[in-house]
């Protein structure tokens, strides 16, 4: 039976999430499978791979040949460095701790690598930050300026009528001050009718 490593699809539409499987290279690609090794996330940055490296390279072992995808990600996770350190020992070529001393600087120098590149994404993320709020406080200035801009026009534009109404008040106080200057003369000449009454008397006797 020929044995292939590779992805199945799982997770929701448009967010795939992958098992990494050991199934029949006959088998649908969803189908069944032997042996689920591993799961691989590319929705996050860097993608997310868990995998039970002792499994893979067991399959590996019994002659399963991965596809490019799968291969990728063996290769990622070091199941083919281990494999092929696991054949050099067969040969005698290597001891098994020196094969495990290799194995083990390999990971430590690919746990760096992957360590500065999410330092390098929360960086580029950060500034990325820093920069949109940075616009955003100068779109809100010049939102305020123009604000303040528009309210001064508004001030300016009502400014003359203020001083027409103005000089309405004025006049009407002018006007109402001659009217009040004027009423004295009626007053005379009321206080001139007693004379004319003695008058009227005068000529009666």
């Amino acid at each position: 039976m020929s044995v292939k490593i590779r992805l199945q699809r799982h997770g929701k539409k448009g967010k795939p999430f992958y098992w990494v499987v050991a199934a029949d290279a006959r088998s649908k690609r969803d189908g069944k499978y032997l042996e689920k090794i591993g799961t691989y996330n590319p929705n996050t940055n860097p993608a997310t791979i868990d995998l039970n490296l002792d499994s893979a390279v067991k399959w590996l072992h019994n002659g399963a040949q991965p596809t490019e995808t799968a291969k990728a990600i063996l290769s990622y996770k070091g199941a083919l460095l281990k494999h092929h350190l696991d054949g050099g020992i067969r040969k005698g070529a290597l001891t098994q701790e020196q094969a495990d001393a290799k194995l083990a600087t390999w990971l430590e120098a690919k746990s760096g690598k992957v360590d500065s590149k999410k330092e390098g994404l929360t960086k580029a993320q950060a500034d990325a930050k820093a920069k949109a709020f940075k616009a955003e406080q100068a779109v809100n200035a010049k939102r305020l300026a123009s604000a303040a801009q528009a309210e001064a026009d508004a001030i300016a534009a009502a400014t003359p009528a203020v001083e027409e109404e103005v000089a309405e008040v004025e006049v009407e106080a002018a006007a109402e001050e001659v009217t009040e200057e004027e009423t004295p003369v009626a007053e005379v000449t009321t206080e001139e009718t007693p004379a004319a009454e003695e008058n009227n008397e005068t000529t009666e006797a």
